[in-house]
């Protein structure tokens, strides 16, 4: 467990803590730094829903190099699907590299070093979608499914870092709420700059220039981390996490090889999900572009995932607002670390008994909606009792690489229900109701060890 963790600030109960108080228990004085963490996290998801919204037609609408024709991938959305594989690929190398930067930097100089270093890469990519390099969506959706774990990980690690037990069962729900309000904010901004016909480097000017400015919320965080003779009072103000591999990290420690094995089945029941879903997007837009040339098959499938992020996201801010906070108070962590394969198991059954566009899509709106809230909350749960440096590296290998892991075996599954077996989607629903059975084991493996570790 982290040593001498700041729970709270000093100071009376104010306005800030009765106002969050409204969606958990806040003790006096902690609701500034909650709320300065709320809004950091709310920047961080505004950014990377403008550039998860970018990804998807830039992607789906691409056309299918011949060379991967001929391995058998036939459709953009199957491109899309073993396009994500290779990130596990990428990760294999990008782990290792932040668990050593992570050894020989402070706290705040890693969070801004790996800050400034995707800010780069974001400009990079507009500049490059600007020219129509060839097949640059690959590459840009190989990058943003790492980015995306990297940059969320490492803020929830910070969080696990400056919050103890009691404080972070409380308040992380109530930060959660910025991750939640953040997602639908930046898909809705999205899908108006795609009615707009504004162009897609200038919306990834847009998520560059929003990251950045989350550096000035960890800059005030941090600095409340002092006192104001400039003596650290948080873990997050020393100097070294220790010189362990992240890797090692995760097998030498069972509870955390658990908590990877369980991300590794979450990523492949979510994938192949959403390989249903954009496989009946794309059919559809092919059918209308089929029947009217005038028909923009791009920018429908830009405003179609425009809407559906936006409603998943507004479901899912319910949950964490009004949910969350109350199951952990009454249940613990298996409040929420059940939501989601119990929620799954309903929505694959139904897409297994009828899977029209309409049906695929609130039912993956019903499951997203509870992995970006409970389940979000119940991920950053798991790590409360663990040693600061697993925080860091090992969180950043269980949330990127292992979770990546899930795409490649999710890749292999589609790439032999569609290659071999000739599935739809009710053949798919079925396979993931399988992995669901595995996924409530290893949560209930993971309440009992985490209840072991707590006390």
């Amino acid at each position: 467990m982290n040593e001498n963790p700041v729970n709270r600030d000093s100071g009376r109960s104010g306005i800030i803590d009765r106002l969050l108080g409204l969606f958990s228990e806040v003790h006096p004085g902690e609701g500034r730094r909650a709320l300065l963490m709320l809004l950091n996290v709310f920047l961080i998801l505004v950014s990377y829903y403008i550039i998860k919204t970018v990804r998807e037609p830039l992607i789906l609408n691409s056309e299918v190099p011949g060379f991967l024709q001929a391995l058998g991938i036939r459709s953009p959305a199957e491109f899309k699907t073993f396009a994500a594989a290779g990130q596990a690929l990428v990760l294999m190398a990008f782990v290792p590299a932040y668990s050593w930067f992570a050894s020989h930097v402070s706290g705040m100089k890693l969070i801004v070093g790996v800050t400034l270093f995707f800010v780069s890469n974001i400009l990079a990519f507009a500049v490059a979608v600007q020219a129509e390099i060839p097949f640059i969506g690959v590459f840009f959706y190989i990058w943003v499914g790492f980015f995306s774990l990297s940059i969320i990980a490492q803020f929830w690690s910070y969080g696990n870092d400056i919050y103890g037990q009691d404080a972070g069962n409380r308040l992380f729900p109530v930060i959660g709420i910025g991750a939640i309000i953040g997602s639908p904010v930046g898909a809705w901004i999205a899908k108006r700059l795609f009615h707009a016909h504004v162009s897609p480097s200038l919306m990834l000017y847009l998520a560059a220039a929003l990251l950045l400015l989350t550096l000035v919320f960890y800059g005030v965080v941090h600095r409340s981390l002092t006192h104001p003779g400039g003596v650290a009072v948080a873990p997050a103000a020393r100097v070294s996490l220790g010189f362990s591999n992240a890797f090692r990290l995760v097998f030498t420690s069972r509870y955390i090889l658990f908590i990877a094995l369980l991300l590794i089945v979450l990523n492949v029941v979510n994938t192949i999900g959403e390989y249903i879903l954009s496989d009946l997007v794309v059919k559809y837009a092919s059918e209308r572009a089929a029947a009217n040339s005038t028909f923009d098959k791009g920018a429908f499938i830009g405003a179609f995932y425009g809407s559906y992020f936006f409603w998943v996201n507004v479901g899912g801010l319910v949950l964490q607002a009004f949910v969350a906070s109350r199951l952990v108070k009454q249940f613990g962590l298996a409040g929420v670390l059940f939501a989601l394969p119990v929620i799954a198991l309903g929505a694959y059954a139904f897409i297994a008994i009828g899977a029209t566009l309409v049906v695929v899509r609130w039912a993956k709106t019903a499951e997203n909606s509870v992995d970006y809230s409970l389940m979000n909350t119940a991920k950053q749960l798991m790590w409360l009792p663990t040693t600061r440096e697993q925080k860091y590296k090992a969180k950043q290998a269980a949330d990127c690489f292992f979770v990546r892991l899930g795409d490649l075996f999710a890749a292999i599954v589609v790439f032999a229900g569609t290659g071999w077996l000739a599935l739809e989607a009710r053949g798919f629903a079925l396979i993931n109701l399988g992995f669901i059975v595995v996924w409530l084991v290893l949560a209930w493996l993971l309440v009992k060890l985490n209840r072991q570790l707590t006390t």
